[in-house]
Order: C-alpha cells, then structure tokens, then sequence
C-alpha cells in the first residue's frame, strides 16, 4: 500500500491559509475566549488559580445552564475548574434523592442482622437482685 502525498499547490495553500485564519478568529470569538479575556483566570467555586497548560482545566458556566444565552458583556458566565463545573452539574441530578422521592428499587434491602438484639436484658439488673447493692 503505497500512498502518494501531492504537495498542496499555491491556491491550496492560500486556500488552507484562510480557512486556519477564519477558524482562529472564529475561536477568538467564541464564549470561552471572550470570558477567558473577561474574567480573571480564577475558578468562582474553589479560588484555584489556573495559568500556563494548566488554562485548558478552566471552563465556561453558564449560570442559567442555556448555552445558547452567550451575552457579550458575560453577565450569564462564570469560569469554573473542571471538578466544580462537574459539581456544579452533579448536583442538579442529585437533587431529589434524599428528601425520600428515592425510586422504589433503589431501597435498601430488610436488615438481617440485628446488633441490640438482647441489649435490654444485659444492661437492666435482675429482679430478684436488690437495687442497692
């Protein structure tokens, strides 16, 4: 299998050119650059400071959870660290569980072991000792 690599001619490559240069501007624009140059590099949630590689761990909330709702001036934004953002999404799934709307077959199984089974007869004294002694 042999493949041969043809060398983009002049109008290839302006071609490929533009469309890079199209694609960064468009980058440039999106929501998560305008609120990387908005905000500080700051997660909202925790405080940890992210710079460097480390910038990519940095994401975008939106805060009424439309992301079609990207105002220019970043009022529905906040910049989150990868394990807030999960939490902040986690805790909307979670949210009904424990006030007891938990779904019949999740329920626990009927205990089989009883610990304080007897408890009362070891820890109260015996009638026919007095209560003095």
């Amino acid at each position: 299998m042999s493949s041969t690599f043809n060398r983009p001619d002049d109008a290839q490559r302006s071609r490929i050119k533009n469309e890079l240069h199209r694609d960064v501007a468009l980058r440039q624009r999106s929501y998560r650059e305008q609120a990387l140059k908005l905000f500080p590099h700051v997660c909202a949630r925790c405080g940890r400071e992210l710079s460097g590689k480390r910038l990519r761990e940095l994401t975008v909330h939106h805060r009424d959870h439309d992301h079609n709702n990207n105002p220019n001036d970043g009022r529905n934004w906040e910049l989150l660290c990868l394990y807030c953002h999960d939490h902040e999404h986690e805790k909307f799934k979670i949210v009904g569980y424990f006030d007891g709307s938990k779904p019949d077959d999740i329920a626990p199984p009927p205990p089989i072991f009883k610990p304080f089974e007897g408890l009362d007869a070891l820890v109260k004294p015996a009638d026919d000792q007095p209560a003095d002694q």
